[in-house]
């Protein structure tokens, strides 16, 4: 019996460094787990766009294995699908050369992202830093899928990516390359700083008390909740009490997601009271969220080999789709074998 075709071919990286937390759970990983549903999922660790800012090799490896951990445990399934580190695939590294030559220096120019992270001192970055974006656009066209998660930091280099597609296709006057779609959660939560809610929480900030990770103990989890900044107003009864309360905001959206519920129905709970007893409820959602990932982490890492068995098995499975695409592109532009 022929089994049922895969709907969309959908890629996805994230890069292993730091601890996923839960602006990454909440925004990505979450999504990638409902993806796998009827889809085609190629899951990666972009190893390979870490090293675009140093990073200690030991400590990278060891990251490595352990956020493939993660995503098993939050419920990636590297069986039915693919999970494997970009490093292990050279189509990968093989494609971004080719893109690096298709791109324009003003297209790299144009990447808000990296005059973001390079700040005011953009000649001490890297090159890598620079180009990233199309190493980034050789990741999805290089399993010519045809869906990328996206969120709205991610918008731009979506379009970068299709810039390059459409100019590979111009330039060799072949329809080679088909435009790549962007998948949108229907419901997708922003989760900000819990000591700033002008800030996305990130895995770079220098204090762990902005953010929740994924392997935080229960006991870490309420404190940093108690701790997180909030203000001396009680909670609204309406959404329309929440404007220019950044932090509540936050909390109050984090909570809506936990529990499975609309801003407006937290809010017709929890309106009227102190933040106090709001934030025991938002820690024990949490907890309860976060605990099995975390408990699962741990049972998975106690047997690296099969971990690392896991991603060679996934870079196995991504080269035999990859290889055939990245050899015909070498072809088109003229190199021999």
């Amino acid at each position: 019996m022929q089994s049922k075709p895969l709907g969309k071919r959908v890629f996805s990286g994230i890069q292993p460094t730091g601890i996923p937390h839960l602006g990454n759970y909440l925004g990505a990983i979450r999504h990638w787990v409902d993806m796998q549903q009827g889809n085609e999922c190629i899951f990666c660790l972009v190893d390979m766009h870490a090293i675009t800012v140093w990073q200690d090799p030991i400590q990278l490896r060891s990251q490595i294995i352990e956020q493939a951990a993660i995503l098993m445990a939050a419920g990636i399934d590297p069986q039915k699908h693919i999970l494997f580190n970009q490093s292990a695939v050279s189509a990968h590294a093989r494609m971004g050369w080719i893109f690096n030559c298709v791109a324009r220096i003003g297209w790299m120019n144009r990447m808000t992202q990296f005059k973001d992270k390079a700040g005011k001192n953009r000649e001490a970055h890297s090159a890598g830093l620079y180009v990233y974006p199309n190493l980034m656009a050789a990741d999805i066209l290089t399993y010519q899928a045809t869906c990328v998660p996206v969120g709205e930091d991610q918008r731009q280099h979506l379009e970068l990516t299709n810039d390059i597609a459409q100019k590979f296709n111009h330039d060799y006057q072949i329809d080679f390359f088909q435009e790549v779609q962007g998948l949108i959660p229907a419901t997708s939560a922003r989760v900000m700083n819990l000591r700033d809610g002008s800030k996305k929480m990130s895995k770079s900030d220098p204090s762990e008390q902005g953010r929740i990770e994924l392997l935080d103990e229960d006991d870490v989890i309420a404190n940093k909740i108690r701790r997180a900044k909030s203000d001396s107003e009680p909670l609204p009864s309406e959404v329309e009490g929440l404007e220019n309360r950044l932090e509540a905001s936050n909390l109050v959206s984090i909570y809506a997601v936990m529990a499975n519920q609309s801003v407006d129905q937290v809010l017709r709970q929890f309106g009227g009271q102190g933040f106090s007893g709001f934030k025991s409820e938002l820690a024990d959602a949490l907890i309860q969220h976060i605990r099995p990932i975390r408990e699962e982490t741990k049972r998975l890492l106690a047997d690296e080999a099969h971990i690392r068995e896991m991603l060679r098995m996934g870079a196995k499975k991504a080269s035999a789709i990859a290889e055939p695409i990245v050899s015909k592109v070498e072809e088109i532009v003229g190199f021999i074998k």
